[in-house]
């Protein structure tokens, strides 16, 4: 499924050829997120992605770097997560080289002007007040400090507004100077490409800088938070978050929890979405999804309700929860939560996109990189009985965290709330 070669000094390139293909996707992954940021240099390295893509050496502007790409139909863009930062682009097949090309230039060839940094930091501060003012998006910042605390994994990715006014240019140019080398970076390449190819492409793109590892501060114990985390707005429904510390990334118990988040969550046919929708017409939206780093990781709940039917709410997700935890999984229902997460990993495959980010997301950030038939014998060993012990391990009263954003004089007393129905402890 995939051909892998780490280069001197370079970038490890990893490659799935898909012929008949007519795109290829390229995405190359930065080994530096959020992770790495003190509380003072918060939003750092979500700055640093904002301003590569202001002019690099070969294409210096804005307009120069988006014209290389959309002028030929091309789409691209990046995204910063806690332990990593990906680029991605998308172009016709004749033109890898030059999506390669973009790739190198935006990592390796920034220009990092000071007035540009200047006029990127207004942006970014709008970027982050859009997170504020919407609802949806902010109840999620506002979990991740009730669980991971105010630490560089709790903290929102994009920073505040305040530390990212106080980011100095010195700083900014030192972390890309820093993590931004050829050697900590992943390339990979899904399309009708063959690996050699991809490989001297990523070579001459990217040239050579030995790399330095990322080091990160451990996770702290969870929950590390706050039980309840609460923002008001002037909204008409309520958003909820409300989940407990989960696994690691690499755990071994890693696919029985993403089946277990299928059943409770992922999909229409889940048991929150039958439930707490269908049933009981409590949420337009429910749904479960899973949050794992390195050492650390968390399953959460999320919900637009009634600002009067919290309490409701809560309680049936909790007791969805809980059956989870003391019932087993019927075996017909098991077998289509497999197929469901089989069956949507087997029609992404099809996507040269969704591949690229498989095996780049794979080489940077996991042990191992699993091939599709490896990944699919993994979710076909998980078993009722695998379930029920790791829910036993994961759902329990003293580790629920939830955070609301509500309308004023609504959501009070939420803590009590926070119950396991009876029977549960």
């Amino acid at each position: 499924m995939f051909e892998r070669t780490a280069l001197p000094a370079g970038p490890r390139v990893i490659t799935s050829r898909l012929p008949g293909a007519r795109s290829v996707s390229l995405a190359a992954y930065v080994l530096a997120g959020s992770r790495l940021e003190s509380a003072e240099e918060a939003g750092a390295a979500h700055f640093m992605e904002h301003i590569t893509f202001k002019g690099t050496a070969a294409y210096p502007t804005t307009r120069a770097v988006s014209e290389a790409i959309e002028g030929i139909g091309g789409s691209f863009n990046a995204a910063t997560d806690r332990e990593s930062t990906v680029y991605w682009v998308r172009v016709p097949l004749r033109e890898a080289q030059r999506g390669m090309d973009i790739l190198g230039e935006l990592i390796v060839r920034p220009r990092l002007r000071g007035e540009e940094i200047e006029s990127e930091r207004a942006v970014i501060v709008e970027e982050i007040r859009s997170y504020l003012d919407d609802p949806g998006e902010h109840v999620h910042t506002l979990f991740d400090l009730a669980m991971f605390g105010d630490t560089p994994l709790g903290r929102e990715i994009a920073g505040s507004e305040e530390s990212v006014r106080a980011l100095a240019q010195e700083n900014l140019r030192a972390f890309w100077a820093s993590a931004y080398r050829p050697g900590n970076v992943v390339v990979s390449a899904a399309g009708d490409v063959s690996h050699e190819d991809m490989v001297a492409l990523a070579e001459r793109a990217f040239g050579t800088g030995e790399a330095v590892r990322p080091v990160f501060d451990p996770a702290p114990p969870l929950p590390a938070g706050d039980r309840v985390m609460i923002a008001r707005r002037e909204t008409t429904q309520a958003q909820l978050c409300l989940g407990v510390p989960g696994l690691r990334r690499d755990d071994p118990e890693a696919w029985t929890l993403e089946v277990l988040n299928a059943i409770l969550g992922d999909g229409m046919s889940s048991r929150l979405f039958q439930s707490v929708r269908e049933e009981k017409g409590l949420a337009y939206d429910v749904s479960s999804y899973i949050v794992d780093y390195a050492d650390a990781g968390a399953l959460v709940v999320s919900a637009g309700v009634d600002p009067d039917r919290i309490g409701p709410a809560v309680e049936a997700i909790l007791t969805d929860l809980v059956r989870l935890r003391d019932e087993p999984v019927p075996a017909d229902e098991l077998a289509r939560s497999k197929r469901y997460l089989g069956g949507r990993m087997e029609l992404r495959m099809e996507e040269t996109r969704h591949l690229a980010s498989w095996l780049g997301g794979q080489e940077a950030l996991h042990d191992r990189v699993l091939t599709l038939e490896q990944a699919l014998a993994e979710l076909e060993a998980v078993t009722s009985e695998g379930i029920i012990e790791l829910a036993r391990r994961l759902v329990r009263e003293d580790l629920l965290r939830l955070a609301a954003v509500t309308p004023r004089k609504r959501g009070r007393a939420l803590e009590p709330m926070l119950r396991l129905p009876r029977g549960g402890a």
